[in-house]
């Protein structure tokens, strides 16, 4: 399994593959196709549980997939999700519950959203608490951005670009940079010395991480404009499912040979 250390060496030497993950057969797979990192995202409120945004979703819920996507995914890293209002209001309570977070979950970093907990990072890795930081588009905060691409101006790329390197002074070891321009994640990228992973970032950031179930399209009907879908999940699976109850419909299924033969009644 790759370390903390490790992600960071890879800055300007290696591409750091992320794939956002909640359970146990998606990290399962995760790690069989050798990627570096696995997100366990509160996007799962919306992905998973069938919530409409990521606010619903509790510090319990965070465990529970987190422990789940830890035992399909033995020998992966693990980053985990702080949920909405856990590090947000109070500094006290918001290292409290990273310190739960991190001790619960079995990940080996947990990430926190927004400008807004440069004092909790700090408590969180002075604990030894490693944090991933996250910039841009945050999906906690939807209600007052929306979902669509920040820091579109100067004058915003410029506060963007503090705010990495505030993140970076407050003891982040990696930062995801999520819907802002390329030229200016290229900028954020060449000015910290912990790894950026893009999403809706362009090709500039030192990795890329997109959900399971969008590059598959697994449950999934509505793609953002950065998913590059690899595989068509819904098509094969509703085919299959079809043919299933066509097969019960019409009695051909169950067959001999998946019947147990043995008799108790003469």
């Amino acid at each position: 399994m790759k370390s903390t250390a490790d992600l960071i060496s890879m800055k300007n030497n290696d591409r750091i593959v992320m794939v956002t993950a909640y359970d146990y057969p998606s990290a399962k797979l995760a790690e069989q196709a050798d990627v570096d990192v696995i997100l366990v995202g509160d996007s799962l409120g919306m992905v998973v549980l069938g919530y409409e945004s990521p606010v619903q979703v509790t510090l319990a819920d965070m465990i529970h997939h987190a422990k789940a996507a830890r035992r399909g995914a033995a020998d992966t890293f693990i980053v985990v999700d702080m949920p909405f209002g856990t590090h947000h209001t109070d500094v006290n309570e918001g290292i409290k519950n990273g310190i739960r977070l991190y001790q619960n979950s079995d990940a080996n970093m947990i990430k926190m959203e927004g400008a807004d907990s440069f004092d909790v990072i700090r408590g969180l890795v002075k604990a030894g608490v490693p944090v991933c930081g996250h910039l841009g588009l945050t999906p906690q905060h939807f209600g007052i951005t929306g979902f669509k691409m920040q820091a579109g101006d100067s004058e915003q790329a410029e506060q963007l670009l503090k705010d990495a390197k505030a993140l970076e002074a407050a003891g982040a070891s990696m930062m995801v940079l999520e819907a802002i321009p390329m030229d200016l994640a290229k900028k954020v990228t060449e000015t910290v010395s912990i790894p950026t992973i893009g999403i809706g970032a362009g090709i500039h950031t030192d990795g890329q991480v997109l959900v399971y179930h969008d590059l598959l399209q697994y449950g999934s009907d509505r793609l953002p404009k950065f998913v590059k879908p690899y595989a068509d999940i819904n098509s094969v699976a509703v085919e299959g499912l079809t043919n299933y109850r066509n097969e019960v419909k019409s009695r051909m299924f169950p067959t001999e040979e998946t019947t147990y033969k043995k008799r108790v009644y003469e």
